[in-house]
């Protein structure tokens, strides 16, 4: 117990840094949650700051989440004698996961107002579910490239997730990945309660494409 409490909470805080406003403020001087969407997120680094800095706030918040997954979820408190029916490596990644994800949500550097989880999630799903987030990367590109809409290529890669779990939810020794497909799961509905005011501006028309500034303190974007 004491050993998931301390892969929960450490990953957690390393999900917590938060990067966009740290980066609004070396560059800028702002919070970058009162300019453009309004949302700390890679995303609106891109519209306020520009691409530069978009991309090293986007790769550093990947990185939170397979750090969480490769490092930290391998930590144990006490040797092995001492740890009664440790949990398996695979619901340790999971945990460690999903703490970084909830971390970069909702940060506690920042009044638990964070970003989307988006890229926390791709960095934790490379040593999760690396088939499955591929075909998630696939999908996000195509609809990226197609609408130019950040959010609508989110969601539909979020959707792609648990359907791509269900493939390869068996292991060639016939044991299943059950939880990678509950994780999967949780993680698609985490990304749709998170993008829930992105999803009402898509229905009425109101989403902005990438490369044309977002509404003020909209909080659209991922």
């Amino acid at each position: 117990m004491t050993t998931i409490v301390l892969v929960l909470a450490l990953s957690y805080l390393l999900g917590s840094l938060p990067t966009s406003i740290l980066a609004g403020r070396v560059i800028a001087g702002i919070d970058i949650r009162e300019h453009g969407s309004g949302n700390a997120g890679a995303t609106n680094v891109y519209r306020v700051l520009g691409l530069g800095p978009a991309i090293i706030v986007g790769l550093v918040d990947v990185a939170k989440g397979a750090v969480a997954v490769a490092v930290i979820s391998g930590l144990e408190v006490g040797t092995q004698s001492q740890i009664s029916a440790p949990p398996s490596a695979d619901l340790m990644r999971i945990l460690a996961g999903g703490a970084a994800v909830a971390g970069h949500i909702w940060t506690i550097f920042a009044g638990f107002k964070g970003g989307k989880g988006m890229a926390t999630a791709i960095g934790a799903l490379a040593f999760i579910a690396p088939a499955a987030l591929g075909a998630g990367l696939v999908v996000w590109l195509i609809l990226l490239f197609t609408t130019r809409i950040m959010s609508i290529a989110s969601l539909s890669a979020a959707i792609t997730l648990p359907l791509a779990s269900l493939v390869w939810i068996t292991n060639p020794d016939g044991s299943t990945n059950i939880e990678i497909l509950l994780f999967s799961v949780i993680l698609c509905l985490l990304i749709f309660y998170t993008h829930r005011s992105n999803i009402g501006r898509i229905i009425r028309g109101e989403e902005p494409r990438l490369g044309r500034k977002a509404p003020e303190n909209g909080n659209g974007g991922s």
